[in-house]
């Protein structure tokens, strides 16, 4: 499908695959968004049907380009269920299905599987914000014609809310906890950072995963094998099916295409009890930063979670240098661990008035309570006070207020 923009000068172009746009071009404008948004990762979800109709993920994607030179991209997807975006919605699904209406299908930009804030509008450096804005109105305006119930753009930029909001956009907000990388020398500079008590507690947990009964390595490079990989989709899918009765979302097929085209940007946790695997963490990381995304265990030991999961991780990132570690979304016991809490925030629009008018108003009696929360967690902080002092703004007497990123 295509259509003519209304200054002449971009095309817009709906794609059922990745495959029908060309890699190169849409390198050109991901390069520097972070592991997620790479050919390699997106292609490898459809082509190993990790994702397609039969899953409720449906590939439309969107492209506008220029006498064929690709200058925007977006990841879109048309969904039957709302399972695996992490911005939940089945009570708006709940509401349109009480009144008689089809919530389902809708269309979603967002990365599968994956709650990481960035970017979900692939830009080239000399398109105008009246451009890129254009092409967001004309994928609303389709959604539209086609009787989809509505569009959203998940885990945006936080910056980009003031620009969805005048495109009739509501803003919903969330709070993640991630590790901030202070140019620390080493772990034990970052664990100088906290408190004394929390500290002690950090280097006693740790101290059982340096025994022999319990050995824990991290792989990456050449040092990461087909066979280590194929064990952790072992504990992956065993760790799913104990959970949720499933083998997880991801099929084995997207792990060896995984390993294929992106081993350069994985890094796997691997951990033994008496010399026999029992555990591994899958993470994805490029300079951007470090990403936890999947856990899986055979055996339960005690605080191998927050070893394998955190404190390699945080170990990992500084090593490379990395600014930022995001080891996936929920969890307030990361707090204690070191781990800050960030907002991300989601657009949403319903094509119903009525029903976007509700949600318009949801989303503003929830997003106190959201505050709140943020302003609680950031009081928790275990952090030492030179540390507070020079790092964390103060919680004001009106708690923190959600406003855009600087560029």
């Amino acid at each position: 499908m295509q259509k003519q923009a209304a200054d002449n000068t971009l095309k817009f172009t709906l794609h059922h695959s990745i495959s029908e746009i060309d890699a190169s071009q849409w390198q050109a404008l991901a390069q520097d968004a972070g592991p997620f948004l790479q050919y390699a990762w997106l292609n490898s979800l459809e082509s190993s049907h990790s994702i397609d109709g039969q899953t409720g993920w449906q590939t439309a994607f969107w492209t506008g380009s220029v006498n064929g030179e690709l200058k925007l991209a977006v990841p879109g997807y048309l969904k039957t269920h709302s399972y695996g975006e992490y911005v939940f919605d089945h009570s708006w699904a709940n509401a349109y299905h009480q009144h008689g209406l089809d919530y389902y299908p809708k269309w979603i930009a967002a990365i599968p599987f994956t709650p990481v804030t960035g970017p979900r509008l692939l830009a080239a450096g000399d398109v105008t914000t009246s451009q890129w804005q254009s092409l967001v109105t004309h994928i609303d305006d389709w959604a539209r014609d086609n009787q989809y119930s509505s569009c959203h753009w998940l885990f945006n930029p936080l910056r980009s809310q003031a620009d969805f909001a005048q495109l009739g956009f509501g803003s919903r907000y969330s709070v993640q906890f991630q590790w901030m990388n202070r140019d620390y020398r080493d772990f034990d500079d970052f664990l100088s950072r906290l408190t004394s008590r929390k500290r002690r507690s950090i280097r006693k947990t740790r101290q059982r995963f340096q025994s022999p009964a319990v050995s824990v390595e991290r792989l990456h490079g050449n040092k990461l094998s087909p066979q280590d990989l194929a064990f952790f989709v072992h504990c992956y899918q065993d760790t799913y099916l104990k959970r949720s009765g499933h083998s997880g979302y991801l099929t084995p097929a997207f792990f060896d295409q995984l390993y294929a085209h992106c081993r350069d940007n994985i890094m796997l946790v691997k951990a033994s009890h008496n010399d026999n695997a029992v555990a591994a963490a899958l993470f994805l990381y490029d300079q951007s930063g470090l990403y936890g995304r999947y856990w899986g265990c055979l055996e339960d030991i005690d605080e191998l979670h927050f070893e394998c999961c955190y404190f390699q991780g945080i170990e990992f990132a500084i090593e490379q240098g990395l600014p930022l570690f995001n080891p996936g979304t929920q969890g307030e016991h990361k707090i204690l661990r070191g781990f800050e809490p960030v907002y991300c925030v989601s657009h949403h629009k319903m094509h119903d008035p009525r029903f976007h008018e509700a949600v318009a108003d949801f989303l503003q009696r929830e997003k106190p309570v959201i505050e709140d929360y943020f302003n609680q967690a950031r009081d928790v902080l275990p952090f030492n006070a030179d540390y507070l002092n020079e790092f964390v703004t103060p919680t004001s007497n009106n708690g923190a207020t959600i406003t855009p990123e600087k560029s």
